[in-house]
Order: C-alpha cells, then sequence, then structure tokens
C-alpha cells in the first residue's frame, strides 16, 4: 500500500446510490403503535425506523390496501 495516492486525476461520477436514498419525513403515530414497533426492534436489533420502512416496504411490494370503514354518522 502507497503511504500518499495522488486523486487530483481522478474524475467525479454521479453517486449511483442517490436514487435510493431514504427521504425524510414526519409522521404522526400512535404511542401504542410506536412502542409496538420499538418492541419488535428490539427483539430483531434492528433500529424501530428501520423495521417500520421495512413493513411500509412489504405493503408496497404486495399492494396491501387498507380497508377503512367509517361509523355512519346518525
Amino acid at each position: 500500500m502507497k503511504a500518499e495516492y495522488d486523486l487530483s486525476k481522478m474524475k467525479a461520477r454521479k453517486n449511483p446510490y442517490a436514487s435510493k436514498l431514504k427521504k425524510p419525513v414526519t409522521m404522526r403515530l400512535s404511542e401504542d403503535v410506536v412502542l409496538y414497533f420499538k418492541a419488535m426492534a428490539t427483539e430483531a436489533g434492528v433500529p424501530y425506523q428501520s423495521l417500520i420502512n421495512l413493513y411500509l416496504r412489504d405493503c408496497v411490494a404486495k399492494h396491501r390496501k387498507v380497508q377503512i370503514t367509517w361509523p355512519a354518522r346518525v
């Protein structure tokens, strides 16, 4: 291994992973939902935000849709 490398002749190039970067968002989640994912994340040994992302990514991959039924107004 050389003691020093000359990087001045290197050409710049685009980051091939830039399109896969995560986008920071702010979400309001129920406390019980956060506690649920934190507990699962602790068991799995991963950060809870990563676990939530994996779960949502799985929903996207399987084209899951939430079925919402609102109570009828009286």
